[in-house]
């Protein structure tokens, strides 16, 4: 018989940039979170509507493919789980305002904040005892 995989904490990375996402992603994966990624605002509204309840993080560029922005989606992310650490990066200014709890981060970032901000959310996964 199969060993079952234990249940790992999810986030949602939504990069058009296929090399950015893929960066992220590695970084989040190495932090022992499961990745979802996608490449538009539209195709993350999908996943939110499915499983956001059991996202702990989404990590989203402000411009995106599609019609609507990372800032519209962080309020999408914050209505369905408004305990999921949402955050914002552009390498340009913010000009619009973010819902409450969600992080904006200019770039360049420094990857170890990623893993940090995923350490963070996997062991606060873990410790409220989620299956």
């Amino acid at each position: 018989m199969g060993q079952s995989k234990p249940l790992r904490a999810k986030a949602l990375i939504v990069e058009d940039d296929p090399m950015q996402r893929e960066m992220i992603s590695l970084l989040l994966e190495e932090s022992d979170l499961d990745v979802i990624e996608c490449e538009s605002a539209e195709a993350a509204e999908l996943v939110l509507e499915r499983s956001g309840g059991s996202l702990v993080l989404m990590m989203t560029d402000i411009h995106l493919a599609g019609h609507m922005n990372g800032v519209e989606l962080a309020y999408i992310a914050k209505k369905c789980n408004p305990d999921m650490d949402v955050i914002v990066t552009s390498g340009k200014p913010l000009r619009q305002e973010l819902p409450d709890g969600a992080q904006f981060w200019s770039k360049p970032w420094v990857p170890l904040d990623v893993i940090r901000e995923a350490e963070r959310m996997s062991f606060a996964w873990n410790v409220a005892g989620k299956p």
